[in-house]
């Protein structure tokens, strides 16, 4: 936790990912009350397919990205002059 009337790297990080998931459902909304009324005619199925690789290209990053997190967190007892 920052001190008070601060804010380190880790909180702003932190800040930033709650506004961005914030912002994506706004737009989420958005486009889910806006394509019914869209016609895109022919390209309708290029559309839907393409609508699918990339929501499933956005799972797959965003689940990568969670196993390298984890992956970096390594716990491990502290030495004798680690300890102050």
């Amino acid at each position: 936790m920052s001190p008070r009337f601060t804010l380190n790297k880790q909180d702003a990080k932190k800040i930033l990912k709650g506004a961005a998931i914030a912002a994506g459902g706004a737009i989420a909304t958005y486009l889910l009350q806006e394509l019914p009324n869209v016609n895109f005619g022919q390209y309708t199925p290029l559309i839907v397919a393409l609508a699918s690789v990339l929501l499933n290209a956005l799972l797959k990053f965003l689940a990568d990205q969670k196993l390298a997190r984890d992956s970096e967190v390594t716990i491990r007892p502290l030495r004798d002059d680690e300890i102050e």
